[in-house]
């Protein structure tokens, strides 16, 4: 499988130059990309208590059906961020858009320090089938909690997709975390990671990367913008898979009701305090 991870620096509240850029890499993916990948929050970039407001759009606005025009016309799934506009409640959230429309939505479960006061959590970890192989959506902070993924996991998800914010200088914190999350749990992890200057003095710090189910780092990308092509090898989940399971031999599982969807959507829903 074929996929682009689109690390690109963007600009907070100004979701006109961010779908620009979007659509931009999108056009020029290679013929036989499957899937492309932007960072975290890539569409509206980074509002404030003060912004969300006006930037945030529902699933149905604009710019998200700009992005559903571009992967039908390109014939390619996209993993994309976005501020969402839920009826007056906020989410950070990012979409698996196919050419078909949203195939998944997963919203950010751990908010960090600058999500506080912008958006609320989201109550559900999912995954869904795509073109064969069962995928989840994971957002920043939240692979520094083993649960999350592990919670995919639980769901099946054989490939953990992981839209990062991540800035200096806690670029090695999620890079120890992406490996560690795949190796525990036997699946491949795709992450693609905003650069270049934010607002606040932030500095994004890249390093996007692809890691094997046993944990391997078969790519990591520098700090510079760029659009990289990496291949996953699905037979090697099978070959980490062969003679032990995590999940198998686990003594504690994580709560939550487990719901099947017809349309192969499944997801865990996570228990209130």
């Amino acid at each position: 499988m074929k996929v682009e991870l689109a690390q690109l620096a963007g600009r907070d509240n100004d979701t006109a130059y961010n779908l620009e850029r979007a659509l931009a890499a999108i056009a020029a993916s290679a013929a036989d990309t499957q899937l492309i990948m932007f960072p975290e929050g890539h569409l509206m970039g980074f509002p404030s208590e003060e912004s969300v407001a006006q930037v945030a759009e529902p699933l149905d606005g604009p710019t998200v059906s700009a992005v559903i025009a571009a992967a039908r016309a390109r014939n390619i799934a996209v993993v994309v961020g976005m501020a969402e506009n839920d009826n007056g409640r906020f989410y950070n959230t990012t979409l698996l858009i196919t050419p078909e429309g949203i195939a998944l939505r997963y919203r950010k479960t751990h908010l960090w320090a600058s999500d506080r006061g912008v958006y609320e959590p989201g109550d559900r970890y999912a995954t869904c089938l795509w073109n064969g192989v069962r995928v989840g959506l994971l957002i920043c902070y939240d692979i520094e909690f083993p649960e999350t993924a592990r919670a995919l996991a639980q769901l099946g998800a054989e490939v953990l997709i992981v839209t990062n914010g991540n800035m200096d200088p806690y670029g090695p914190t999620h890079r120890t975390a992406i490996m560690a999350r795949a190796q525990e749990n036997q699946a491949f992890a795709l992450m693609v990671n905003r650069v270049e200057a934010g607002d606040g003095g932030l500095l994004f710090a890249g390093g996007s990367a692809l890691v094997d189910p046993l944990g391997t780092l078969l790519f990591e990308a520098g700090r510079e913008e760029g659009q990289f092509a990496v291949e996953l090898d699905l037979n090697q989940l099978a070959a980490a898979r062969q003679d032990y399971r995590y999940l198998d031999d686990q003594r504690l599982k994580l709560p939550g009701e487990i719901v099947e969807h017809a349309n192969g959507l499944r997801e865990l829903l996570i228990p209130r305090n």
